[in-house]
Formats: structure tokens, sequence, C-alpha cells
């Protein structure tokens, strides 16, 4: 592997080689801007394999997206490469249906040390959830992002993120009460524990989440990508595009559904992915908002 290679794929052309807050910020950022957060080899009938070596002839060299567990180890390995002190950390992801976190950790995060100071850095949430900026681990501290205000809390040793969001215009009469629409103008997100992880702890979570028909991730397809100013998101055949703030504390959603004819053709203009395998686009049953 190669982290030269790593850097192209991204997009990333900085020589800085200095281990600080802007060099992280850059890496993350271009990071999420060219690699889309997405479960289409599942619904392809390919497994999303957990392997560092998997994972980066995946979205290096065949220039795919994954999901948490693969883009945040890709991540955790290259800034591991580049000397930053690199944590792995486990989330419990909230369940806005059932109204509590998920009893499995089921993601994959990262914690890196500069200075003394402690980032909570993710590259694998997706959608307008995704954080932009490293978040330093501050309690009840508001960090606001382009995204929205993102928020950190801390209880008994275990931690929350949290955001608020903005108000949302939907010039689609038709899409206005569509469910993948956030209702929720504070969010819980995901906790954590400072406990540190192996890749190897992830591996039966890997296993369920891409074979259980309770898994939220065999119930729908789905590839999200941040843009300088929003993120495109596909969901079965319904493809959207937020623009963040595009007035006063207001984001513009527009919808489109798409034919299957077309959903090959978005994938390669907008997400820059060529599939190698058939797509099956699935909009099953379980909760998902963009």
């Amino acid at each position: 592997m190669d982290i030269e290679a790593y850097f192209e794929r991204i997009g990333y052309k900085n020589c800085r080689n200095k281990l600080d807050l802007e060099t992280l910020t850059d890496i993350l950022q271009h990071q999420i801007w060219a690699i889309p957060f997405e479960n289409l080899d599942i619904h392809c009938g390919k497994p999303m394999e957990l392997g560092l070596e998997a994972i980066f002839d995946q979205v290096v060299r065949r220039k795919r997206g994954g999901w948490c567990l693969q883009v945040n180890h890709l991540l955790h390995w290259a800034l591991t490469t580049m000397g930053f002190e690199t944590t792995m950390l486990g989330g419990y992801v909230y369940n806005t249906e059932a109204n509590k976190y998920s009893s499995a950790m089921i993601h994959l995060l990262l914690k890196v040390t500069l200075g003394g100071r402690h980032y909570i850095v993710d590259a694998g949430f997706g959608c307008s959830y995704q954080m932009w900026q490293p978040m330093e681990l501050i309690s009840g501290k508001d960090q606001p992002q382009v995204p929205c205000i993102f928020r950190l809390t801390e209880e008994r040793g275990t931690w929350y993120l949290d955001q608020i969001r903005r108000e949302q215009y939907i010039p689609n009469q038709e899409f206005r009460n569509s469910e993948l629409l956030e209702k929720m103008k504070y969010r819980k997100i995901y906790s954590f524990t400072l406990e540190p992880r192996t890749i190897e702890d992830f591996e039966s979570v890997n296993e369920n989440l891409q074979t259980s028909p309770a898994s939220l991730f065999t119930s729908k397809s789905f590839c999200s990508l941040q843009t300088p100013d929003g993120v495109h998101c596909l969901v079965g055949f319904t493809l959207s595009f937020r623009k963040f703030n595009y007035k006063d504390n207001v984001d513009l959603v527009e919808f489109k559904t798409l034919s299957e004819e077309e959903i090959g053709e978005v994938l390669k203009s907008i997400f820059n992915i060529s599939l190698e395998g058939k797509l099956v686009p699935k909009y099953g049953d379980k909760f998902f908002t963009i």
C-alpha cells in the first residue's frame, strides 16, 4: 500500500509535512469529498470486506467508496502512516424510531491526539450527518461547521455526538413529506467511549450488518458524497442534493426519482463510481434519513 496513491485518490496535493490541525482537517475534507459513503457492493451480491489490503484495493485502486468500517479503517492507516497519533474507537448509533442507541458497537470512528489535545475524526457517517472538521473532545461546547452545529457531551465516561440542524426548504412539492427528510432540529447521532479498539473488534458486526434481514444496510442501497457546499445522496432510486445554508439558516434540498438506466450514469457523473457487478437498487422499510 502506498500513501502517495491514497493522496492521489483523495486529490490531496499539499506537501506540508506538519502534523497539525490544519493538515488533519485538510486530509479529512479531501477524503469525504472524494470517497463516497456507500454500501453498493451488498446490492451487487458482493461482500463488504474489512481487511486493510482489500479496502485499499477497493477504495484507492478501484476508486470506490465504502461504509464506516472501511473508510475510517483506511483513514486510520493513512493518518498513522503520516505520523499522527491515531486511535480507533467504537460507536453506538442512535435510532430515532426506537429512541435509543444501538446495543451493538456498529460504528468505527477515530481519535487523534495533537499537542495534548484530543480530536474526534470521522469520515464515515455520510449524508448531512457527516462532520467536515475534526471535533475537539470538549464536553458541552458548540462546534459550528458547514453542515450544522455539532456538539460533544460527556456523561460518566460515555461521550455523545449530537447536531443542531438548520431549517430546510424543499422546492419539489411531492417530496416535502418524504420519509428521507430529517424532521428533528436537534439530532442525536451516536455515543462512544474512549476505550481503544482494533479492527478485529468489528469483524462480527461487519458480517451481521451485511447479511441480517434486520440490518439497514441490507434494506436500502445508498451512496452519499460531500461537495464543497453540500452533499449528494442516492437511496434506492431517489437522488437528492442538499445545499448547506443556501440562505440564512436554511438548507436547500432537491430530489429526483431516477430510472434504472439513469442510476448507472449518475453513479459515474456525480459519485465517480463504476460498478463491476449489476446493482439492484433497494428502498426497503428500514428508517433512513438524509
